[in-house]
């Protein structure tokens, strides 16, 4: 019998070596969806069984109060120094003083932040001309000193695709915060419920990753040799810079110029229609840029993983969004109660433009996992623009203005994302078209045949209503891919029940 040649045997053995790791990446990338993705649905079902009970004990006025202190709190926050932790992940050198330099950074943006919120608390609350407002910026400065003891072990975690930690930690600092929100609220806290259930979520998370991670190191407060984190997570800085200003500009702007009333509302109404943007999509970020800076290492391309990254979020997101714009006066009469019936116009503007908004979300990770943070920085700088000139342009219409800016900025900043994000990883806009099509005619025919049912079988039951329209569009979603596009249902069927087949890599 013939025997094998050397050179033929050593390429299988690399071939199979290769399969190995693919598959040992893909089960350990499927992992940690599961894990971050699982414990944030988790938390966010205890976060909004808590809220949807407070929203009842408080009212409008709280909500508008808690966003004037939010603002401050927001956009302080970009100089935390997060982004220095999440160098880390990108970074292909690490050691014990390179984690010690991170760990000295944060400490110092800690106590400069925590200071500067306390000094200036005074200021903010004359300008919305609430002078409770400095009372709760003081005691909301305590949320800076936690930043150094979450932010690290989260970041160190998270270089390890080890979410499963994470996901607990976080789970129970969900449900801290959910009680002490419950009990405050109870109690007649009124907003105080609110400020303390947030400071409560974050010495939560501090403690908890700290014995997580089991990582020990002492703080190193020089930067030497360690300038190319510092690059990197100063870019990332500047990129949380522009999203602050893009993200706060809105209550800003509104908290001059609308009653704490109408802000309530509209506060309230962006917090659920960022279900998916707000509260899905950034744990998915998270384990995209691991697994990303993982595979831009090994020298694999990046643009068919993003493709499937964006099909996967979409499926969810897109539906999601587009339902609850269709069933916007049941949901609220449901869970938040006939004084609540102003916000019903509100949230169904805002849903129907978020499927855009979570396309431009989970476009930064790709090309800061191949060490291109400008590119982000370029398209944070772009929403700076947009949001704030498009809030300005249309506050005198009051909350619904702000919706109908909403129309314009988000599509408008989706574009200019996708137009600067696809050729830097080799994807043309119809391949994306074509991967986002089927999501796209299955939400029209659900869309078709919800609004059909509300028009042909109204139940006047809020609740059965609600019920029958939602099990009608998910049912009518489900059956478009099922009947049209079942090699997709099959392949994201193969991917969960096969973590070792390398394309399951891909759905992170």
């Amino acid at each position: 019998m013939q025997a094998t040649p050397p050179s033929l045997e050593s390429d299988s053995r690399e071939s199979q070596e290769i399969r190995d790791h693919d598959s040992r990446f893909a089960s350990r990338v499927r992992s940690a969806v599961i894990w971050r993705w699982g414990a944030q649905v988790g938390a966010q079902i205890i976060t909004w069984t808590s809220t949807f009970l407070v929203v009842r004990l408080l009212d409008p006025t709280d909500y508008g109060l808690f966003a004037m202190s939010q603002v401050v709190v927001t956009a302080l926050a970009f100089l935390n120094g997060a982004s220095f932790a999440t160098s880390l992940v990108q970074t292909d050198r690490v050691d014990e003083r390179r984690i010690g330099q991170v760990f000295g950074l944060l400490l110092m943006f800690a106590v400069i932040l925590a200071s500067a919120q306390f000094l200036f608390a005074p200021y903010a609350a004359s300008y919305f001309g609430e002078p409770v407002v400095a009372d709760m910026l003081r005691l909301q400065a305590i949320i800076f000193l936690t930043i150094p003891f979450s932010a690290l072990p989260g970041e160190w975690l998270a270089r390890q695709l080890n979410f499963r930690k994470q996901g607990q930690v976080n789970m129970a600092s969900a449900i801290v915060g959910a009680s002490v929100a419950l009990v405050l609220a109870w109690l007649g806290w009124g907003v105080w419920a609110l400020v303390y259930a947030g400071i409560a979520i974050f010495i939560a998370r501090a403690v908890g990753l700290t014995f997580a991670a089991k990582l020990r190191v002492r703080p190193i407060f020089d930067p030497r040799g360690a300038w190319d984190l510092v690059t990197f997570g100063g870019t990332l800085t500047l990129c949380q810079l522009f999203w602050i200003i893009q993200s706060q500009s809105d209550v800003v702007i509104a908290g001059r110029l609308l009653d704490t009333h109408d802000l309530g509302l509209y506060t309230q109404a962006l917090f659920l229609a960022l279900i998916v943007t707000g509260r899905f999509v950034p744990p998915i970020n998270e384990v995209a840029l691991a697994a990303y800076s993982e595979l831009h290492r090994a020298k694999k391309p990046l643009g068919p993983y993003f493709l499937k990254t964006a099909r996967m979020v979409m499926m969810v997101s897109a539906p999601v969004y587009i339902g609850l714009s269709l069933t916007a006066e049941n949901a609220i009469l449901v869970l938040m109660g006939e004084k609540w019936v102003e916000l019903i116009p509100i949230l169904a503007g805002l849903t129907i433009v978020m499927p855009a908004f979570a396309l431009h979300l989970i476009c930064s990770p790709v090309t800061n996992a191949m060490g291109r943070p400008k590119v982000y920085l370029f398209t944070s700088i772009a929403g700076a623009l947009i949001f704030p000139i498009a809030f300005l342009l249309s506050i005198k219409d009051g909350p619904m203005g702000l919706v109908h800016a909403w129309w314009v900025a988000a599509p408008l900043l989706c574009a200019v994302t996708l137009t600067v994000t696809l050729p830097r990883i080799n994807v043309s806009p119809l391949a994306l078209l074509d991967a986002l099509a089927p999501i796209v005619l299955a939400c029209a025919a659900m869309a078709i045949a919800v609004l059909a049912s509300q028009r042909l079988w109204v139940i006047d039951s809020p609740l059965l209503d609600l019920a029958k329209n939602a099990a009608l569009g998910a049912f009518v979603y489900a059956a478009t891919f099922w009947f049209g596009y079942r090699g997709i249902v099959r392949e994201t069927w193969a991917m969960l029940r096969h973590p070792g087949e390398p394309e399951a890599a891909a759905s992170a």
